[in-house]
């Protein structure tokens, strides 16, 4: 199906980084997970941490489980999901430490939701401190499938739909893109996400809601990649 997986030990936001039981656990689930998939042609990255603060002691750490993971396999890449960016006018710059124990840069932002306005991407320029691969690992926005507003409206399809259309042409100015993953296809269950009569206990970042309906950001996404697919095809 062309499919390509990133996967991904839950070592996520801030946690006992200086605990050896804490870098054991984490060597024993990233052990466990590569036993398990390494001969699965499918995976692309293995992702050591998801949106982890910047410190002396989580660089170690983290730079101790990529060593881990390629002595476990030479074959893939790794990665881990980032998102402390220095901030200057329009300029976003990803100088993280972490960097340079990785082979490609995952980067989740979500300006327009948690950050300014979707137009606010129009300006955005993106620079990052190390010369390599960059992976847009999330973006989006939460739309309840069915409520119809004006595009500034949040939890509007509209609103979604319109965030994804300045996502998608802020990416494309990214020389070092190697590809996008939005958050996420389809609404999920979540037990922090409780907005009555919008949330209900679920993520509606979806592009699908969780009972299989497509939101229009769905088919601005769709319209994206067949775009690409062409010009692939052209060249």
């Amino acid at each position: 199906m062309g499919l390509l997986v990133w996967e991904e030990v839950p070592v996520y936001w801030d946690i006992d980084w200086q605990n050896p039981a804490t870098i054991e656990n984490a060597k024993a689930q990233l052990r466990d997970v590569i036993a398990r998939d390494q001969n699965r042609a499918a995976v692309a990255l293995w992702s050591m941490s998801n949106e982890t603060p910047i410190s002396l002691e989580r660089t170690a750490f983290l730079k101790t489980l990529a060593d881990y993971a390629r002595q476990l396999d030479t074959t893939r890449l790794i990665t881990s999901a980032l998102n402390r960016v220095e901030h200057a006018g329009d300029v976003r710059t990803l100088n993280d430490p972490l960097s340079e124990s990785l082979d490609v840069l995952g980067v989740n932002e979500y300006i327009g939701w948690y950050e300014g306005k979707p137009e606010d991407a129009d300006r955005m320029q993106w620079k990052f401190a190390q010369e390599k691969p960059v992976i847009i690992s999330e973006f989006g926005a939460s739309a309840q499938y069915g409520l119809h507003a004006d595009s500034a409206a949040r939890f509007g399809e509209e609103y979604q739909a319109n965030l994804f259309q300045h996502q998608l042409a802020m990416v494309q100015r990214i020389p070092e893109l190697a590809g996008i993953s939005p958050w996420v296809l389809m609404d999920f269950r979540s037990p922090r996400r409780f907005l009555p009569g919008i949330q209900d206990y679920y993520n509606r970042k979806g592009l699908i809601s969780d009972r299989g309906q497509r939101k229009q950001a769905f088919f601005v996404l769709q319209k994206y990649y067949l775009e690409k697919q062409k010009a692939t095809a052209a060249h």
